[in-house]
C-alpha cells in the first residue's frame, strides 16, 4: 500500500521521502520491524485469549516423550496465527500489492495455514491428536501447491519456466515440461509438511525458519535484479525481487513469536504454523527456482522427514525401530539431552546449512 503511494507520488512529479519506498531493501527492513513488533505488542494479549479459548491448551499425544506430558501440559496452541496476522499486515503496509509473486506465495501461506488451523481446530475440539484426516489434509495441500505451481509458471520467463535449476552448474537445466507444477506441488507440499514434523520442541522449529527467510530474502533480491544475477551467473527471474519484503516480513514475524514460544514455550504454533511456514518456504524456492538450494538451506527439515519415512518403513518391515523414537528430535530427548540443548545445537547447523547455501552462488 506504501509502494503504491510511493510511486504515485514519483509519477507525480514530487521529490519526498517516500522515495525511499521505491527500494526493496529500504521496504524489507521496515517489514521485519513492523512484524516484530507487531507480534511483541499482539502476542501477550493474543496467548491471554487463546488460554482462555482452549483451557487445557494443545492435546499432548500419549506416546511422546513422557516429560512433555508434565510440562507442556495446559500450554495453547495456534500460536501460527500470530505470525499470520504480523506477516500479513506487514506486507499490506510494505509490500508491493502489484506483484503477482507476492500475491502467489502469500495466498498458499494462507491456504496451508487454513489447513493447519482446521487441524489444530478438530484437535481441541475432540480433546484428542487425531486432527483431519491424512486424505483431507494432504488433498487440500495438494490442492493449494498444485494452483500455486501453475500460478508461478505462467509469471516466469518462457525459458525457465518448466525448468529445474542445479544449485552447482551455471548452464545446466532440466527440463519438465508439463510436470513442472506436479514437481512444484511435491516441493511446496513436502517443506509444508517437514516444517510440521520439525515443530516438537520449543523453538525448534521457528529459528530454522526464520534461518531460511534470512537466506532466501536475500536469494530472492538478487535473483529477481538482473546485475545482480548476472554477475553472480543465477537464472534470473523478473519481479521475484519482491519476495525479499516477504521474506523479511517473516524473518520479523517469526523473531516476535519465538520470544513467547522460546523454552519453556507459552504458546505453541501448531499445525497453523508449521505448515504454512513450510508452504511459504516451499513456494518461495519455486518461485525464484531455488528447489534444490532449499533442500541444502532447509536440510534439518529433510533430515526430520527422513527420519520419519524411515522409522515408519523399517518397522513396517522388520519390526524394530531404527530411532529410539521420531522424529529425530525425540530420538536424542529419549537419549537423555536436555530440550535447550537439542534446539541450540540444531539451530546451529541450520545456521551453517544456510551459509552452504549462499555459498552456492559463488560456486558455479
Amino acid at each position: 500500500m506504501l509502494y503504491l503511494l510511493a510511486s504515485d507520488a514519483v509519477h507525480g512529479g514530487h521529490v519526498t521521502l517516500l522515495n525511499l519506498l521505491r527500494y526493496i531493501s529500504f521496504r524489507a527492513g521496515c517489514a521485519c520491524l513492523t512484524a516484530l513488533g507487531l507480534s511483541l505488542l499482539l502476542g501477550r494479549p493474543f496467548i491471554a485469549r487463546l488460554r482462555q479459548i482452549q483451557r487445557g491448551g494443545q492435546p499432548i499425544r500419549a506416546l511422546g516423550p513422557e516429560r512433555h506430558l508434565l510440562e507442556k501440559a495446559g500450554t495453547p496452541t495456534m500460536g501460527g496465527v500470530l505470525i499470520l496476522i504480523a506477516l500479513s499486515v506487514s506486507m499490506l503496509l510494505w509490500g508491493d500489492l502489484q506483484n503477482g509473486f507476492v500475491w502467489a506465495v502469500w495466498l498458499t501461506t494462507l491456504g496451508f495455514g487454513a489447513i493447519g488451523f482446521m487441524d489444530d481446530y478438530r484437535k481441541l475440539a475432540r480433546r484428542n491428536t487425531d486432527g483431519l484426516s491424512k486424505r483431507a489434509r494432504l488433498g487440500g495441500e495438494f490442492a493449494i501447491s498444485l494452483v500455486c505451481g501453475v500460478w508461478l509458471q505462467s509469471m516466469m520467463p518462457p525459458d525457465l519456466a518448466n525448468q529445474l535449476a542445479f544449485p552447482f552448474a551455471k548452464d545446466l537445466l532440466l527440463p519438465l515440461g508439463i510436470v513442472f507444477p506436479a514437481f512444484a506441488m511435491i516441493v511446496i507440499t513436502g517443506f509444508g509438511n517437514a516444517v510440521n514434523f520439525t515443530d516438537g520442541l520449543d523453538g525448534l522449529a521457528i529459528g530454522p525458519v526464520i534461518i531460511a527467510a534470512l537466506v532466501f530474502a536475500i536469494l530472492s533480491y538478487l535473483v529477481g535484479n538482473h546485475v545482480f544475477a548476472d554477475y553472480l551467473q543465477v537464472h534470473a527471474v523478473p519481479g521475484t525481487g519482491e519476495l525479499a519484503v516477504f521474506c523479511a516480513a517473516l524473518v520479523g514475524a517469526g523473531l516476535g513469536f519465538l520470544w513467547f514460544n522460546a523454552p519453556p514455550a507459552s504458546v505453541f504454533m501448531g499445525d497453523t504454523g508449521s505448515l504454512s511456514l513450510g508452504g511459504a518456504l516451499g513456494s518461495l524456492a519455486v518461485a525464484i527456482k531455488h528447489e534444490l538450494v532449499l533442500c541444502i538451506v532447509g536440510g534439518l527439515f529433510v533430515v526430520e522427514t527422513l527420519s520419519v519415512i524411515i522409522q515408519v518403513s523399517w518397522y513396517k518391515r522388520t519390526g524394530r525401530r531404527v530411532f529410539l523414537m521420531a522424529p529425530v528430535h525425540h530420538h536424542f530427548e529419549k537419549k537423555g539431552w536436555a530440550e535447550p540443548k537439542i534446539v541450540v545445537r540444531f539451530w546451529i547447523i541450520s545456521i551453517v546449512l544456510g551459509m552452504c547455501g549462499l555459498a552456492t552462488l559463488k560456486l558455479r
